[in-house]
């Protein structure tokens, strides 16, 4: 069974404590992990976040709500990674998820995680060559084993902080795959990393999640595509 690690912290440099942000009368990551909960094929979230006290909050705030939560270090995010695997193991493959995307799109996790099984890669996401889904819909699945491969070997920072990149930098040790769609949406912007992005995401909640909870990425298209304020907010691209 996928584990799903869901990487979060509250020491954003430039929107401190957006993980707990109130959205829709909830923290933002708990509204992430209930949208995560609509996925089929996952059964385990765990959230990974540090061992700093600047996280406590968080960490508390979870437990209360009863989502598994492990702690380990601020920087280094692949070690983070691989206490985590070790801790809610045995795991063979892992979903790693990122706290900063509250309109994540559970069907689009689920082809992702199918394609992965499928095509018997050690590292597969919805962010390939060519990013054809809006930023905030991010998605990468790898083998636990291939990941600890990465840590025992990689010797660049860049590897410890950003987790993946020894994996889907290194095409000839590892095999790698990539979900793709038509449209062209890598320039749409849904994450959430600056003050507009906040507003931008309780917009969208404040108009679909009352009647819907479950809300698709084609209904937030269509509510901002009637929104004039909002399809450029913050200068970017929203639908």
């Amino acid at each position: 069974m996928p584990l799903a690690i869901l990487q979060a912290r509250m020491s954003s440099t430039r929107l401190p404590g957006k993980v707990l942000a109130d959205l829709a009368g909830a923290p933002m990551i708990l509204r992430q992990i209930e949208r995560l909960r609509r996925c089929e094929h996952l059964r385990r979230i765990v959230v990974a976040t540090s061992d700093q006290p600047t996280d406590d909050p968080l960490a508390a705030r979870l437990e209360v709500a009863g989502v598994p939560v492990f702690r380990g270090s601020l920087d280094d995010v692949l070690g983070r990674f691989i206490g985590t695997i070790d801790a809610f193991g045995p795991v063979r493959t892992v979903v790693r998820l990122t706290g900063d995307c509250p309109l994540a799109d559970p069907q689009l996790i689920d082809e992702t995680l199918k394609l992965h099984l499928r095509s018997g890669a050690d590292y597969t996401s919805n962010t390939p060559s060519r990013r054809s889904f809006p930023k905030g819909l991010d998605v990468e699945i790898f083998e636990a084993a291939a990941l600890k491969i990465a840590a025992g070997q990689t010797v660049d920072p860049y590897d410890r902080e950003h987790v993946t990149p020894f994996l889907y930098r290194h095409p000839g040790r590892f095999q790698i795959a990539g979900l793709e769609q038509a449209a062209d949406d890598g320039d749409v912007r849904w994450t959430v990393d600056r003050p507009d992005d906040l507003d931008f995401v309780r917009a969208v909640y404040d108009g679909l999640h009352a009647a819907n909870p479950a809300f698709t990425s084609n209904d937030v298209r269509a509510f901002v595509a009637g929104r004039p304020d909002l399809i450029q907010m913050g200068g970017d691209r929203r639908a």
